[in-house]
């Protein structure tokens, strides 16, 4: 079976591994992946991620994050921008998830970026997730 969208696909099995209450989760590693992992450890949403080598395959395990009450420190992950319907955003007009207390991922010509960093770059891009 191929995996028309392998974001999102990343994206649902991190959402399912903390319904499950899961530590880690090992998932099939891609420079797109590594960048939203990079995002996510950056703004304390997961606690860390490693790159694990198998033959020629790459596959990274990220090690999620609890607070206290043993809940998720991320409430909801979702994926914005699909396949079938991209949605770009300009400078000026890049959304603000929960007022400031989440996150959106953008996807510009420097990379995998945050909504804030996009703004203090002054550009846009297509809108990959958004994690609060």
């Amino acid at each position: 079976m191929s995996v028309s969208d392998p974001i999102a696909d990343f994206i649902t099995c991190i959402r399912n591994a903390y319904k499950a209450k899961k530590e880690t989760v090992t998932l099939p590693a891609s420079k797109a992946k590594i960048q939203i992992a990079e995002i996510l450890k950056k703004e304390k949403f997961i606690n860390n991620f490693k790159i694990l080598e198998e033959g020629n395959k790459k596959f990274i395990r990220i090690y999620l994050k609890y607070l206290k009450g043993n809940r998720s420190a991320i409430k909801n992950i979702s994926r914005v921008s699909t396949p079938g319907l991209r949605r770009y955003v300009g400078a000026r007009n890049i959304p603000r998830v929960l007022n400031g207390l989440g996150i959106i991922i953008l996807s510009t010509s420097g990379g995998l970026v945050t909504g804030e960093e996009a703004r203090k770059q002054n550009t846009g891009g297509e809108m990959v997730c958004s994690v609060y």
